[in-house]
């Protein structure tokens, strides 16, 4: 059972992930009183975030833990490519501009930062990673709010909000057996989106979602994210869409977080369940196209596919949590992975007769391409003939998805009819289908987060004490 809450108090949090406790620790810092509520036990505090481990951050000179520059404009034509236009160039540029003193804000409470990383990531110049990962810094931002004088609540699911009018009266929190009801002056939801929700994702996915895989926490269940859009809250975003990647079949249906991933794709073919390729496995480097296979995973067959690769490619891409399936020869490998005797080895056979020879280079888009081929592979294509040869088997991993609520650049949520909600405001995955209408930037998500939980942490503070 959880702890008694206070009835009344300035600003309430909802969701205690990164955008949450960024929003906490702003409005804290403005003068509020703060109640940090997360639906989760205090292990499993931080939602998302603790699987998370780096953030994308604009800067225009090298600093500790970045190399070189990255500016406004370079982040955001590397935006435009992934989204395909499909963002809120308003909101989106706010984020890329707020990332600028993000790293400092991290630093001022707590969160430790990586040394630029080199290797199999090629993020060095663009994201900026945290010590010990998305735990520590959760860990950080806890022992910074709570020093602050910020109360948190753990255990306590928030049910419903209120609307009246223009202004959220009451919030209706479960803790155990126990409803309780609060009175905050003003709100920030922080609650992520829906994707441990399956039977709300079978509703744009169908049949699919049930072999869908959740990366992250269970606790993402989009109750608040429905009571709002049940109220008239304006939604943005596409239900289809979503933060989804390739991940192990043989991953845990919750909560595997990002050491599920499989990262060696633009080393690889990838085939489906009778041993066909369907995509190109070398489109552009992989913090920027990482994001685009777990839907091309579902649209699969009983939404499973293979990568294959050969023992050339074992060094090139972050160690899996699962060991590869190994054997001598394509055939032997086709039939560990359960594939259709003889396709498997008449699509490689097909792709190493396909691959000219080019400049090759793991690190950036190179000159090893195929020709002649449907689908080609136009990067990173080198023949897949050295033994021993290796297999994963893929299921589409959900991280977040992208349907939220409707947010101006002071972070307000907004009604269907067009008027803001005075003392509403949202931060993170709740909200981030403003920005990310679809595809995926490495390190965009915690960028978002960041940002607008701060914005929005302020802005409920100034609202409070104004």
């Amino acid at each position: 059972m959880g702890e008694q809450l206070e009835r009344s108090c300035d600003v309430a949090v909802v969701g205690g992930g990164n955008a949450g406790l960024c929003a906490a620790i702003e409005a804290r810092k403005a003068g509020a009183s703060v109640l940090l509520l997360d639906s989760a036990p205090r292990p499993m505090r931080g939602g998302n975030s603790r699987h998370t481990r780096n953030l994308r951050a604009m800067h225009c000179e090298p600093t500790g833990v970045l190399t070189g520059s990255y500016d406004e404009e370079e982040y955001w034509r590397d935006l435009l490519r992934v989204t395909d236009g499909d963002t809120d160039e308003g909101l989106a540029r706010l984020t890329i501009r707020g990332t600028v003193d993000a790293l400092s804000f991290m630093s001022r409470n707590g969160v430790l930062l990586q040394p630029a990383l080199s290797g199999t990531l090629s993020l060095a110049r663009t994201n900026a990673f945290f010590l010990g990962g998305g735990k520590a810094l959760v860990n950080a931002y806890y022992s910074s709010a709570t020093r602050s004088g910020i109360d948190v609540a753990y255990d306590s699911e928030v049910v419903a909000l209120h609307l009246d009018g223009l202004d959220v009266q009451r919030l209706d929190i479960v803790q155990g057996e126990r409803q309780e009801s609060i009175f905050p002056k003003a709100v920030v939801v922080a609650s992520g989106g829906y994707q441990a929700n399956i039977e709300w994702l079978k509703q744009a996915w169908g049949p699919r979602a049930e072999n869908f895989i959740v990366r992250g926490t269970p606790y993402a269940n989009g109750r608040v994210l429905r009571n709002l859009l049940d109220q008239g809250i304006a939604s943005v975003g596409d239900p289809t869409q979503c933060h989804a990647v390739a991940i192990d079949a043989r991953s845990p249906k919750f909560d595997g977080g990002i050491v599920t991933r499989i990262d060696c794709i633009p080393f690889a073919v990838v085939v489906d369940k009778m041993g066909r390729r369907f995509y190109d496995e070398g489109e552009d480097i992989w913090p920027k196209r990482y994001a685009i296979w777990g839907r091309l995973v579902a649209m699969q067959a009983d939404q499973l596919a293979f990568a294959i690769i050969d023992s050339k490619a074992r060094e090139l891409f972050m160690p899996t949590a699962y060991p590869a399936i190994r054997a001598d020869t394509i055939d032997e490998l086709a039939q560990k992975l359960g594939l259709p005797e003889g396709n498997l080895a008449q699509t490689i056979a097909a792709y190493n007769a396909a691959v000219r020879p080019g400049r090759f280079d793991s690190s950036d888009l190179d000159e090893c391409a195929t020709e002649g081929l449907d689908p080609p592979k136009t990067h990173w294509a080198r023949a897949i003939d050295t033994t021993p040869f290796f297999g994963y088997p893929l299921r589409p991993g959900i991280t977040f998805t992208y349907l939220g609520v409707k947010v101006d650049e002071s972070a307000r949520v907004y009604l269907q009819s067009g008027r803001g909600v005075r003392n509403l405001f949202a931060a993170g995955e709740i909200m981030a289908g403003s920005i990310l209408g679809k595809g995926y930037l490495a390190g965009f998500g915690m960028a978002i987060g960041t940002v607008f939980g701060r914005i929005a942490g302020r802005e409920a503070a100034r609202h409070v004490l104004s």
